[in-house]
């Protein structure tokens, strides 16, 4: 549970982070850096778990890793380069589908709480591919719920498992 915790903590920060700039308190080019950390961060995370994947075949868990780290890169050059969102709104609603099988295989396997998280990742993709695709409008309710997943399903949950108790 060790580099899970440590991730889920950087998964709270920026998504934290993120839900903060939908509120207006961080400018884009700001959250665009911290965005290009966090995503660097699970690119090498992944890295290191596909080189045990190697010996373990857990190709499965290295593509979990890399479903994050390749949004918070999207995010951050999205961001940095001002581009148009609509692309990174696909990329989030082929998330937002890749989460159902992480959730049911969670669940499947007695992992409710993983799952129940893969469950809110998943909704919140969906909330960015409507949000950036259709153009739906949630007004703050989409950053509130940013930083609500932030903190229930990144920072809380890391924590306790970096600290023994999860």
């Amino acid at each position: 549970m060790g580099m899970l915790g440590l991730t889920l903590i950087f998964v709270g920060a920026v998504l934290f982070i993120n839900g903060m700039g939908g509120l207006k308190r961080a400018d884009d080019r700001s959250m665009a850096v911290f965005n290009f950390l966090a995503g660097f961060l699970f690119l090498f995370a992944a890295l290191l778990s596909l080189a045990r994947a190697e010996a373990t075949q857990d190709y499965y868990g290295v593509a979990g890793i890399l479903l994050f780290a390749f949004t918070y890169l999207y995010i951050a050059a999205s961001l940095w380069f001002d581009l148009d969102l609509r692309g990174l709104g696909w990329y989030c609603f082929f998330v937002a589908l890749t989460t159902i099988p992480y959730f049911t295989l969670n669940y499947q396997a007695g992992e409710y709480r993983l799952g129940t998280m893969w469950l809110a990742w998943g909704a919140l993709w969906y909330m960015f591919y409507l949000a950036y695709v259709p153009g739906k409008n949630f007004g703050k309710a989409l950053p509130y719920a940013t930083i609500a997943i932030a903190i229930f399903t990144g920072w809380i949950p890391g924590l306790l498992m970096l600290t023994g108790n999860w």
